[in-house]
């Protein structure tokens, strides 16, 4: 049976401050847990309704599904609650394609970004300061396991553009035609908050900036879906690169 005090972390950990004082996060669902359980994450404890995860049988407690409700931040929870030690932050590496989100703060699209990280094989992933914490449990809801193997770094991101080598795209209104200029294998992408686009310091690090083309006859949509944005840039890069 769950304890008041078991509860009262698990409920805390909905909190940013609760994550990074205790180090921990909560990943929900048969899906999320398993992909978890297979990488290098360590696991804390797991709740469950069924006996169905291989772990170290001092690490599960099997409860109620009315004790999962209470412990759930789903309307309909999915069997099981975990949560797991947040590692350590590893530096991003300075060679390849790299995604970096200037203040992204939906937490969907963060995931969702990730998950599109992870399938088009970007590696790493830089986020500013601003940018929603990936170990928020709606994010990691939306990767879908991604998470476990796409390293998201949180750093000053105009100090960390500053120190790059290779080039920085930049994904503004005024640019040149993503579907016809040359596209290297390497490079930072970065990508900018959903109402206001790329912050202007971050404009100013930006050396080649791209743009994905409107075809509609009117005109008037004022921008794309930062994770949809992200999609389009990822298969053309990628697409590129297959084609040399």
């Amino acid at each position: 049976m769950l304890s008041k005090n078991q509860i009262k972390l698990i409920k805390s950990l909905s909190q940013k401050k609760s994550r990074q004082q205790n180090g921990l996060f909560i990943v929900e669902g048969i899906k999320g847990i398993s992909e978890f359980l297979k990488s290098d994450y360590n696991l804390k404890h797991l709740y469950t309704t069924e006996s169905i995860f291989e772990a170290s049988i001092d690490l599960i407690s099997e409860i109620s599904e009315v004790e999962l409700k209470k412990i759930s931040a789903l309307k309909n929870p999915n069997t099981a609650l975990a949560i797991f030690e947040i590692p350590i932050e590893i530096p991003s590496q300075d060679n390849g394609l790299i995604v970096a989100l200037d203040d992204v703060r939906d937490p969907g699209n963060l995931g969702t970004i990730i998950r599109l990280c992870d399938w088009y094989g970007i590696k790493d992933l830089v986020c500013s300061l601003n940018t929603v914490d990936c170990y928020n449990s709606k994010v990691v809801q939306a990767t879908m396991g991604s998470l476990t193997r796409v390293n998201v770094q949180y750093v000053d991101l105009e100090d960390y553009l500053e120190s790059r080598k290779t080039e920085v795209f930049g994904t503004l209104l005024a640019g040149e035609n993503i579907y016809t200029t040359t596209l290297p294998n390497e490079g930072v992408i970065i990508l900018g908050n959903e109402a206001n686009g790329i912050s202007e310091a971050i404009k100013e690090k930006v050396n080649r900036k791209i743009t994905i083309p409107q075809f509609g006859t009117v005109k008037e949509t004022e921008s794309l879906n930062v994770a949809n944005a992200t999609a389009i840039l990822l298969s053309e890069f990628r697409r590129r690169t297959i084609e040399k």
